[in-house]
């Protein structure tokens, strides 16, 4: 392989490749599940860079996995045999000038989903996409596992915030669809096919986005809800009062808070009572002259009367909303700081996420009694994070996770959901989706991938399976 390292060396220079004795912080996924040593990263600063390092390893028969910023949580961006080139994409990180009067901005794949937020300040356009890991995830990482993220039931998912892409295909021919367009028929919906597609069919190096206008008011709420079922009277009443103004509703469990608060010390938590669950709501408006304070405050006063919310507030501040955002936005964090888990990303109709969580913990408890359930997410789509730790004193946790992950993604599936929501399939869910995909499905899946990346070289093993 020395041969193939000189070549490549010498299309992206000395920058631009970096050799598997120094790719270790290139190597492991962001779980430390998943990964191998490559025969180096490839970190290309230009469209055509990718296109001839896509079209050199096509030639050589050389796997490529295209990496963002590594913040998946389903092994999709690190290799899972060695022998491959981790394409890097984090040097393309420019960031065109905004145009206020189409509401569109031109990015690179590397750029950071929080630096596009800071680079819109004081515009008066926002990319309306928010998550935990937005300091570090990159948009060709967001489209190609088609994030979501807590405002996604308000905005959609990255699917629907994308009006064009450029991509450059396995054997590095690009397609140039930077249509800033949001009607264009004039073909497939290719910019689509690439949103979720994890890297397999092709490495998006542009996109240009749609923005969204910043809200002029911002109401902020944490409420105290006694149970699962009090969650959903609540979706409906918001929805019913609070109409399109509402942005984000994310629910969390007490087991979740108590894990944060314990193992994150600088959380802080606002409420008088601890419940069950919490809800996290967040409304918006471009006008002033919309009464949402009074739309949100009339709304806990219902649940109050109907006994369904224990305690509740509205953020004052800023700083005080930051406090809010924290506790859920650090329960990730907060389990990973406990020690093992297994981690689930389910989807459910919305108004049946109650029945969901009661049945799924029945299943889990069967498996394994008194494993522990931290359970939050996105109320507003449905969106459920459900993630798991071992009781103490379990050894064999985590050889339960094919038990624990095929239970689950059944039920979703039996109730009309998803067993993968929003982190992607990559390598962690090959196995169940396997088990659950129609075999139409299957084949159609398998008929896109050969047309479009026919020797198997993108980001093999991952999404797909042969």
């Amino acid at each position: 392989m020395d041969s193939f390292s000189k070549k490549i060396r010498e299309l992206l220079g000395a920058k631009g490749w970096i050799d598997a004795e120094n790719s270790k912080p290139w190597q492991r996924d962001w779980l430390d599940q998943y990964g191998e040593v490559p025969l180096g990263v490839a970190r290309p600063e230009s469209t055509s860079e990718v296109s001839d390092v896509l079209h050199l390893c096509n030639d050589e028969g050389i796997p490529v996995v295209p990496q963002g910023g590594n913040t998946g949580l389903v092994g999709a961006g690190v290799l899972g045999k060695p022998g491959g080139v981790i394409l890097s994409l984090s040097r393309m990180n420019t960031i065109s000038s905004t145009d206020l009067l189409d509401g569109s901005i031109l990015v690179e794949a590397g750029v950071i989903l929080e630096q596009l937020h800071q680079h819109l300040e004081g515009t008066g356009l926002m990319f309306p996409m928010h998550l935990g890991s937005e300091g570090s995830a990159q948009f060709g990482g967001l489209i190609a596992t088609n994030a979501g993220g807590s405002h996604a039931f308000r905005y959609g998912m990255m699917q629907d915030l994308i009006l064009g892409l450029e991509v450059v295909l396995a054997d590095g021919s690009i397609w140039n669809g930077l249509r800033a367009v949001q009607k264009d028929n004039s073909s497939y919906q290719l910019r689509r096919l690439f949103c979720g597609s994890e890297g397999t069919l092709g490495i998006v190096t542009k996109a240009i986005l749609k923005l969204s206008p910043e809200p002029k008011q911002q109401h902020t709420a944490l409420l105290a809800v006694k149970n699962s079922s009090g969650l959903i009277k609540l979706a409906t009443k918001l929805r019913s009062d609070g109409g399109d103004f509402l942005t984000a509703m994310e629910f969390f469990s007490d087991v979740g808070l108590d894990i944060a608060l314990k193992n994150i010390p600088e959380l802080v938590f606002p409420l008088q009572t601890r419940t069950p669950f919490y809800l996290l709501i967040e409304a918006g408006s471009g006008s002033i002259k919309v009464p949402l304070d009074s739309i949100l405050a009339e709304v806990i006063e219902w649940g109050m009367n109907e006994n369904i919310i224990a305690d509740g507030a509205i953020a004052m501040s800023d700083s005080q909303r930051l406090v809010f955002w924290r506790l859920r936005e650090e329960q990730p964090e907060g389990q990973r700081r406990l020690g093992m888990q297994l981690k689930h990303d389910i989807s459910v109709p919305p108004g049946h996420l109650d029945e969901f969580l009661d049945r799924a913990n029945d299943e889990c408890n069967q498996i394994l009694k008194g494993v522990i359930i931290n359970t939050f997410g996105h109320l507003g789509d449905g969106n459920v994070h459900y993630n798991l730790s071992p009781p103490k004193g379990e050894q064999d946790f985590l050889n339960l996770d094919s038990k624990f992950a095929l239970k689950l993604a059944q039920l979703a599936n039996v109730m009309g959901g998803s067993f993968a929501a929003e982190h992607g399939i990559g390598r962690t869910k090959i196995a169940v989706a396997n088990a659950l995909r129609e075999p139409a499905e299957k084949d159609l899946m398998l008929r896109i991938k050969n047309s479009l990346d026919k020797n198997g070289q993108l980001n093999p093993g991952v999404l797909v399976h042969f």
